[in-house]
């Protein structure tokens, strides 16, 4: 059996009419429509010689034994935002699945690794705001006192959710055993961002996800009348942070990174006072560790020197962060290769959105990414789309680096 990725692309279309409707794909986590989807995905792998199981997690697993008990992983997330795209996640499972068809017909169904296909649980974290739930479980990256604190919208919280589908949240670190044997873990995303696209390329290899840096800038300066108060004399904490924010662009673009400021709360907020608190997020991202810190150094130095030109003073607070995940750099390579043999050409490029990648490879396990293009750059979004050619084109590269990557783990043994 040849490898068909058009399969690919009618399951994927097939599986937006399932779990979609008129404003974008519904498959969000552990409600009715996920589960339909995993059912989707269940029948599917019926008919390949594969066990399967749900971890203590929630993640859905297939195993392809092969003569090796060391496991090449292939991953991606059933689940989606809210009204999201068609092929957020699900493209990674089911080009995942095409794969494992064609391995499995390549070696008569005993390849000389084993080969294992999994559906992360709750990728995205849209329901209860903590994304790559079931890959950080996996990897040991999970706290669950915190984890049990977690409610959605309407007040259900994650254990409720997770009881529902028959998994016990106490029981989510036992996941951890699924990547004992793991010697690699591949996954193919839409790219999600405008950078493919506006090279003119299908396809590219992925370096590793950026680190980020997030905080609370909060500048203090002093309330007084509108209307009575000099300009010169005025502590107004926005005017700070107003500086501040031009500033931050000047220290990412130096650097070569990213920043925003995602929210700006005034205190006390009316239109006949001079602002006395002013309050706002920043976002930092890189690839690079040093860079990342000295993008956050030069934007503490920053709002210190305008709070102080204003006659004010700043405080700053942790929001989050996590550090750069590199991918494994023979893997890059094999990754890059097979988008030349598909595409012809290839690009190098870092991921800005966190993916169940970077999970598995905190954990240790030899990781890379595939990004196919996203046309206008559009996810998280009814309209969020790629080309047909370039998703056949992204099955085809992902199949040969599956191949390469069963050849690299045999000689590592």
């Amino acid at each position: 059996m040849a490898l068909n990725p058009q399969r690919t692309i009618d399951e994927l279309k097939a599986l937006r009419e399932l779990t979609g409707d008129e404003n974008g794909a519904q498959r969000v986590a552990f409600t009715d429509t996920w589960l339909k989807a995993r059912a989707f995905l269940k029948e599917k792998l019926d008919a390949l010689p594969v066990s399967q199981h749900m971890d203590a997690a929630g993640n859905h697993w297939a195993t392809l034994q092969g003569d090796s008990d060391r496991v090449l992983i292939i991953g991606g997330h059933l689940d989606s935002v809210p009204n999201g795209g068609w092929l957020d996640g699900c493209l990674n499972v089911l080009a995942g699945l095409e794969v494992m068809r064609h391995l499995n017909e390549q070696y008569s169904g005993r390849p000389p690794v084993t080969l294992k296909l999994v559906d992360w649980a709750d990728e995205e974290g849209a329901r209860f705001g903590r994304s790559l739930y079931g890959s950080s479980a996996a990897g040991g990256n999970i706290d669950i006192a915190e984890m049990q604190k977690l409610r959605d919208r309407d007040g259900v919280s994650l254990e409720e959710a997770l009881n529902r589908v028959g998994v016990t949240l106490a029981d989510a670190p036992k996941a951890r055993a699924e990547l004992r044997n793991a010697a690699a873990y591949l996954e193919l995303h839409i790219e999600q961002g405008p950078v493919l696209e506006g090279l003119g390329l299908p396809l590219g290899a992925v370096l590793g996800t950026v680190g980020v840096e997030r905080h609370t800038v909060t500048f203090h300066g002093q309330a007084a009348h509108s209307g009575s108060t000099p300009m010169n004399v005025r502590k107004d904490a926005f005017r700070a942070a107003g500086q501040f924010a031009q500033e931050i662009y000047t220290i990412a673009e130096r650097h070569g990174g990213v920043c925003t400021i995602g929210s700006c709360k005034t205190l006390p907020g009316i239109v006949t006072s001079v602002v006395e608190t002013c309050e706002i997020t920043l976002d930092q991202r890189h690839l690079d560790a040093g860079k990342l810190a000295a993008m956050w150094q030069g934007a503490q130095e920053a709002a210190k020197r305008f709070a102080d030109e204003g006659n004010c003073t700043v405080t700053f607070g942790d929001l989050w962060h996590i550090e750069p995940i590199p991918f494994h750099p023979e893997l890059i390579d094999a990754c890059e290769a097979s988008i030349r043999e598909t595409a012809g050409t290839a690009y190098r490029l870092p991921s800005g959105p966190l993916h169940d990648a970077a999970e598995v490879a905190r954990s240790g396990v030899p990781t890379v990414m595939l990004f196919v293009q996203s046309l206008r750059g559009i996810s998280h979004n009814k309209i969020e789309d790629t080309r047909e050619e370039h998703l056949i084109q992204c099955v085809e590269a992902l199949d040969r680096l599956a191949g390469k990557t069963v050849a690299w783990v045999q000689s590592r043994a």
